[in-house]
């Protein structure tokens, strides 16, 4: 008949309890680890859009530019006609 002593049992689940807590620590670290590298890709993700948005407006806002230059010139060149048709009245 083989007996565990109290000092062995209480050994056995100061073991025991030590292993838990490092399995837990070691769980708890690989998923903030995750966490952190999903936030890093979410935040690139971001920064890309946000370029992305940046170069977009900048772009509408060359060919507004245009369009007004355009639309500047147009006007004169009506207003020109409009002259030249009075005249010839």
């Amino acid at each position: 008949m083989d007996t565990t002593t109290w000092p062995s049992t209480v050994l056995i689940l100061g073991l025991s309890l030590l292993a838990l807590a490092l399995f837990i620590s070691v769980a708890a670290t690989t998923l903030e680890s995750r966490k952190l590298k999903s936030s890093t890709a979410v935040q690139e993700d971001l920064r890309q859009l946000v370029r992305r948005y940046e170069q977009l407006a900048e772009n509408t806002h060359d060919a507004q530019q245009r369009m007004a230059t355009d639309l500047s010139e147009l006007r004169s060149r009506a207003t020109s006609i409009e002259q030249i048709l009075r005249t010839v009245e």
